[in-house]
């Protein structure tokens, strides 16, 4: 099978940009210029990210424009929820549709899953769909496998992002986007059941530059392919320095 995802690795690992926050989120994490599209746009360019995550009004009102679509491959992000609504069983509806990822330039879509929810069905039924349909147009499916809901005690146990990390092949994605599993070997074994599905770290909130780095530290170890960061790059006194450090820190030159 055609590997899509050959866009995001121009090396061995891929380090994306993730900024679809404002919508999961809300303002309180777009401190400083981070509320800016364009001011993290050209971080992402300046700092030699191999993708960016966006939801689809960025991308159609900022993306676009040749200096930023031409220069950092974009995961189109079809589906997401606000969190004013504290829900036990979450649902993220799509608000974007492949074709029109496909349109705005997008080299991949992605598409979280509650794991857990009531709602599992739905979003796995729609990430069928979805992932046939990225691939007939050429572009890779990524799929965010968060376990949520009442029945999930602890999301961020071994035995729930290992059962994750495999749903995420089972399910047919190009690449899965998880949690920290609180351990190296916890996410180890997240990767080995992952088998040809591609993993990549979830950056997380903010935390401090120690234990962010120890996190990766250990995530390299396990044999992970990339990281998806955010808030420990934008929120941090001097972006540009820490992506730095992040690429020093993965062997991406």
């Amino acid at each position: 099978m055609k590997n899509f995802l050959t866009p995001f690795f121009p090396q061995a690992k891929t380090l994306i940009l993730a900024y679809d926050h404002g919508l999961e989120h809300g303002p309180k994490d777009l401190r400083g210029r981070s509320f800016d599209p364009e001011y993290i746009l050209d971080l992402a360019v300046k700092g030699g990210y191999s993708g960016i995550i966006l939801q689809k009004g960025i991308a159609e009102k900022y993306y676009t424009q040749a200096v930023y679509a031409k220069k950092v491959p974009l995961i189109l992000k079809l589906n997401g929820k606000t969190n004013i609504a504290e829900v036990p069983e979450p649902y993220a509806a799509c608000n974007c549709s492949v074709p029109y990822a496909k349109k705005l330039g997008a080299k991949a879509v992605g598409y979280t899953i509650y794991l857990g929810s009531n709602f599992e069905q739905k979003m796995m039924e729609e990430f069928g769909r979805i992932q046939e349909e990225a691939h007939s147009l050429g572009l890779a499916a990524i799929a965010w496998l968060y376990p949520r809901g009442g029945r999930v005690l602890d999301p961020a146990s071994e035995e729930m992002v290992s059962y994750a990390a495999r749903v995420g092949l089972e399910l047919g994605a190009d690449m899965i986007k998880i949690k920290y599993p609180k351990s190296e070997e916890g996410l180890k074994k997240a990767v080995l059941l992952a088998g040809k599905t591609k993993v990549v770290l979830s950056g997380g909130p903010k935390i401090s530059e120690g234990e962010f780095f120890k996190i990766l530290e250990n995530a390299i170890k396990s044999g992970v392919s990339g990281l998806a960061v955010g808030r420990n790059v934008w929120q941090s006194d001097n972006p540009l320095l820490m992506t730095e450090r992040i690429k020093k820190a993965m062997e991406i030159h």
